[in-house]
């Protein structure tokens, strides 16, 4: 039996257990064709939301760093700090969102989020800079945490998949428009009304996904004294070899993705590129590749998740390789390849975790691979920018190739040796 309908067939079982409630929650698809569809418009929509204001200031690193005099590791921290709170956030906001709600939850995130947005790009130094965004990023934790386990509650599990596929749509999609809307802006007024422009963006999604996102009917808030407690919901997630590969995936894989990201335009406003920051922030329409990709890792996972991973894994690999040409049309082709199989493996492995976990630890499984993946952006694209540093450009690539082949193997054993024991069909 698959994963996705093992977890229905648990999820039926403690609905009739009561465990949900006196009445146990509805099931998954009580919502009607259109509820489903206002479901994945407003996960999408939350993805842009939450990618597009976590990364704005991304494009705009060398001009940060000239602005504020730093170095680009320095610089690279106001990335590192908001993802790194965001991290730590996680497991929190799944534990609040079990008691409160999903959407309650995902609503008060976005919103404070949006609010402390506003008030980035006006920080007069550094340091208020970095406190400022570290707020912002915790505040951001409470949608990745629990949007898989909300889907997972509330649509039929066949389309779960790519309705998580479509929520990392909506990231790629929110990346590339936050990238390329605060290099254009930059380059006209400098990068404090580029960051603006994108918290201004990010407000209006914010708002769409709040209009748009139904009431929870896949799940009941959780009372005390009823059901296992928060550490043995944590212990149900980490038990499963499994679920601790497909968290290293977003850990890995997502540092490799953030160091290509934040320090390629450093290498492209330099010579023999000498390009200009609205130029570089315009190679950020690449994300669109993610876009694709992700949507179609989404239909292809149901033919078999490992082996979509394992090659969106190698694409990647691939993509970085490219990337140290002399040739702009090569660096070029060779970012595309680097988002496409990033966002192409993020969309099989985050939806993978949420099919995989038992109904009760869901939120919690959820988090953990939100923890692992914005610890990767955090302290891995980090340590991409000490590389940088001491290496150049291709001390960079060989670290994402390190980061790759580290995701691949415990994959490519694990995983499989999952499906020879039966537990679970890639």
């Amino acid at each position: 039996m698959g994963a996705d309908s093992r977890a229905g067939a648990a999820a039926d079982a403690e609905r009739r257990s009561g465990h949900g409630g006196p009445a146990g929650p509805a099931a998954p698809g009580e919502h009607g064709e259109h509820g489903h569809r206002r479901v994945v418009v407003a996960v999408f929509a939350a993805g842009v939301a939450t990618f597009a204001q976590l990364y704005s200031v991304q494009a705009v690193l060398p001009a940060l760093a000239g602005d504020l005099h730093v170095g680009a590791s320095r610089a690279a921290l106001s990335v590192s700090v908001a993802t790194g709170a965001l991290a730590l956030s996680v497991v929190g906001w799944s534990a609040l969102a079990d008691r409160a709600g999903r959407v309650p939850v995902m609503v008060a995130s976005v919103v404070a989020a949006t609010a402390l947005g506003l008030a980035v790009p006006w920080a007069p130094g550094v340091g208020a800079l970095l406190v400022l965004r570290a707020l912002q990023g915790a505040a951001l934790g409470g949608l990745p945490a629990v949007a898989v386990a909300y889907l997972a509650e509330e649509l039929p599990a066949g389309r779960v998949a790519r309705a998580a596929a479509a929520h990392v749509a909506g990231t790629s999609l929110g990346g590339l428009s936050g990238r390329v809307l605060s290099a254009a802006v930059a380059d006209l007024a400098g990068w404090r009304w580029g960051v603006a422009a994108v918290a201004v963006l990010g407000a209006v999604a914010t708002a769409a996904f709040c209009v748009l996102v139904p009431r929870a009917r896949g799940f009941a808030p959780r009372r005390r004294g009823t059901g296992p407690g928060l550490a043995a919901r944590l212990r149900r997630a980490l038990a499963d070899p499994g679920l601790l590969v497909l968290y290293a995936q977003g850990l890995l894989l997502m540092g490799a993705f953030v160091s290509v990201c934040n320090y390629l335009g450093f290498r492209l406003l330099a010579p023999p590129f000498s390009l200009s920051q609205t130029v570089v922030g315009l190679l950020f329409v690449v994300y669109l590749a993610g876009t694709a990709s992700s949507a179609l890792a989404g239909r292809l996972a149901a033919a078999g998740r490992l082996r979509v991973l394992l090659g969106s894994t190698a694409v990647l690999a691939a993509g970085a390789v490219l990337t140290l040409a002399g040739s702009l049309v090569l660096v070029v082709a060779g970012l595309v390849l680097v988002t496409a199989g990033f966002f192409a493996a993020h969309a099989v492995a985050s939806g993978w975790a949420g099919a995989r976990a038992l109904p009760g630890a869901r939120a919690q499984a959820s988090a953990l691979y939100t923890f692992g993946y914005y610890v990767g952006s955090s302290v891995l694209g980090w340590l991409g920018g000490v590389a940088h540093d001491a290496g150049g450009w291709g001390a960079v690539v060989a670290g994402v190739l390190v980061l790759a082949a580290g995701a691949a193997a415990p994959a490519a054993l694990v995983l499989r040796a999952g499906r020879a024991a039966g537990s679970m069909a890639p």
